[in-house]
């Protein structure tokens, strides 16, 4: 199944939007790399238990996500020039992980909101160059979250010893969206229907803008229904920089981002025309070649802050960080093990806890191919769902299987 992979993300929405897992399955089929098609998947699955506290103490899940991308570079394969075709295939199985813990935010980014049973097309676009490696326009179903507020974003370097991978695996929703933005936000598994812009007018500076339907802020569930241009928009654009610090070239990035949703919205007796928010966020790699039987060994921080003025949304302000280390343990250069913090302001029209507070502690061990086999603990001392729920412990046990 392909040659080893490097450590990956714990998210489904972190993957690069040009295909899905390795392309092993399209090379396993006949497809060659010069035609310019590319068939890959990926397959998630977990077993979930609240070990202590929450609102079901004891209680265990399991999901599952299988996920099937194909890319088209119509350039190669027809002459088509910086012209490129997406698509990406969704079957979801799940359950209620996060609501037998009593976490607004989601301990288990896997599952969103119900129904946790799900056939979709997650994606389906028309790509177009008009600047090659400058200025590109995305048309169609996408996943905004590959393109906004992307922490995990891995950084690549001219030098591919010291390129980063996605710079977590952490399994929470906040890592792949800003938990401000729940509820307004599309991504896995509510694809976003809209414009994309890319402007890379340098290999450090970026500047991204997208206009979306913007029904997703009032609870419709974009990935089981149409597209729907009705005057709710969702409107967001960032401005990003990477850098390299000091003598050992230590790869940095960072990202601000403004959002605006319009159109009326609810919640209970509550309205508002419109909402809008900000966030920002950075990763820094600390220190190199930490292990001498990993060349490539590293720790790696990443940080998050995002804020609303909504009356409606779940959350109004979110504070994350974490720290990665890749290759640290033997010679097992593809495992990563990393922790993580995150506190969420809830909004008091909703809910009657103040914050949720979580911690996240994995090991992302690479078993073969592109095998990885991921325990991860969380610990959630102010479950958000309700004033009385006692401090929250979970354990999952995530596989994922690229192809």
């Amino acid at each position: 199944m392909a040659q080893a992979s490097p450590a990956v993300s714990g998210n489904p929405s972190a993957t690069d939007y040009s295909v899905v897992g390795t392309g092993w399955l399209g090379r396993t089929l006949g497809l060659k790399d010069e035609w310019g098609i590319k068939l890959g998947g990926l397959w998630l699955a977990d077993t979930n238990v609240v070990a202590a506290g929450g609102a079901q103490p004891g209680g265990w899940t399991n999901n599952q996500a299988l996920f099937i991308g194909l890319a088209v570079n119509a350039d190669k394969l027809v002459g088509w020039q910086g012209a490129s075709f997406g698509f990406q295939f969704l079957q979801f199985n799940g359950t209620d992980t996060n609501e037998q813990a009593g976490s607004v935010t989601g301990y288990n980014s896997i599952v969103g909101a119900p129904p946790f049973n799900r056939t979709e097309l997650l994606e389906a676009y028309y790509l177009q160059e008009m600047k090659k490696d400058v200025l590109s326009m995305r048309i169609g179903r996408v996943i905004p979250s590959y393109d906004f507020g992307n922490v995990l974003r891995p950084v690549a370097l001219s030098d591919n010893s010291q390129n980063i991978p996605a710079i977590s695996g952490l399994l929470w929703t906040p890592i792949f969206v800003n938990a401000s933005m729940i509820g307004a936000m599309m991504g896995y598994y509510n694809p976003a229907n809209g414009v994309t812009v890319n402007f890379t007018p340098t290999k450090s500076f970026y500047v991204n803008l997208g206009v979306y339907d913007g029904n997703r802020a009032r609870g419709v569930q974009t990935g089981i229904n149409p597209p729907m241009f009705n005057g709710y928009w969702f409107n967001i654009a960032e401005v990003g920089v990477n850098w390299l610090l000091g003598e050992d070239n230590h790869p940095g990035q960072f990202g601000v981002g403004l959002w605006r949703q319009t159109g009326v919205l609810s919640h209970g007796g509550i309205t508002e025309d419109g909402t809008g928010g900000f966030y920002l966020f950075g990763s820094q790699r600390v220190a190199y070649r930490v292990n001498p039987s990993v060349p490539t060994s590293s720790v790696s921080v990443f940080y998050q802050v995002g804020a609303n003025a909504s009356q409606t949304l779940p959350i109004s302000q979110y504070y994350g960080a974490g720290v990665t280390g890749f290759g640290l343990i033997g010679e097992r250069a593809s495992d990563s093990i990393g922790v993580g913090v995150g506190l969420s302001k809830l909004n008091q029209n909703i809910f009657q806890r103040p914050t949720e507070l979580m911690f996240q502690a994995y090991y992302q061990a690479h078993m073969l191919a592109s095998i990885f086999l991921q325990p991860t603990v969380t610990y959630i001392p102010t479950p958000g769902l309700s004033p009385t729920l006692p401090g929250a412990l979970t354990t999952t046990l995530r596989l994922t299987v690229l192809f």
